[in-house]
């Protein structure tokens, strides 16, 4: 599992699924479909992202196509950085 990957699970387990076996959090396990992630976890989840990574998250980038499940936000973040380091 990469860096970013584990960050992301550990993130969410212990902020918004205090007490769950993170067995039961999989890498396409539904956040935002299933109310893991409501709209003020996500605005949690996309500040802590942006501070982490030094990153910048817009607007339309915080719904269900980009942070929809891990796999999802690890693909944002990775695509972030990447043009990041680009520039």
């Amino acid at each position: 599992m990469n860096e970013i990957k584990e960050h992301v699970r550990s993130f969410i387990l212990s902020e918004f699924l205090q007490g769950e076996s993170p067995e039961n959090l999989k890498d396409d396990t539904p956040l935002i479909t299933s109310g893991i992630l409501d709209s003020l976890a996500t605005l949690r989840l996309v500040a802590h992202l942006e501070e982490q990574y030094s990153i910048a998250i817009a607007p339309h980038e915080t719904d269900a196509e980009y942070l929809g499940t891990v796999d999802d936000i690890v693909r944002l973040v990775e695509s972030k950085k990447d043009t990041a380091s680009a520039n």
